[in-house]
């Protein structure tokens, strides 16, 4: 009787099984594009956050889209461990709570001053 066979290692992913490599490049690739991205499920909390984010944008009078990301493989790629989170080109810049409309509107002029959004 063999008590300990020869058993298939399985590879599962970190996040999900339909992470596979090519998906991993992928969610890479996209992290790199610029614009503005909200990250998370589609909670109450990160629909709250993309609410400010674009009430900031208006208020701002600013022309940019918000990108609503709910993929965790690309959520995975930016290392967030927590949602909802904010992304201004490829960079997180708040993550784990929903900022208000004035936390959103300082942190778009902060950047702003430094970097184009596009």
């Amino acid at each position: 009787m063999k008590l300990f066979g020869n058993k298939k290692e399985e590879k599962k992913s970190c996040c999900c099984a339909a992470c596979t490599p090519e998906i991993m490049k992928q969610a890479e690739q996209q992290k790199q594009e610029e614009g503005i991205k909200v990250l998370g499920s589609g909670c109450a909390k990160c629909v709250a956050l993309e609410k400010a984010v674009v009430k900031a944008i208006e208020e701002l009078e600013l022309n940019y889209k918000v990108e609503h990301i709910s993929d965790f493989a690309e959520i995975a790629s930016y290392g967030v461990m927590s949602t909802p989170a904010l992304v201004i080109n490829g960079k997180v810049v708040s993550y784990g709570k929903v900022l208000s409309i004035e936390e959103a509107k300082q942190i778009l002029k902060d950047i702003k001053l430094y970097e184009s959004i596009t």
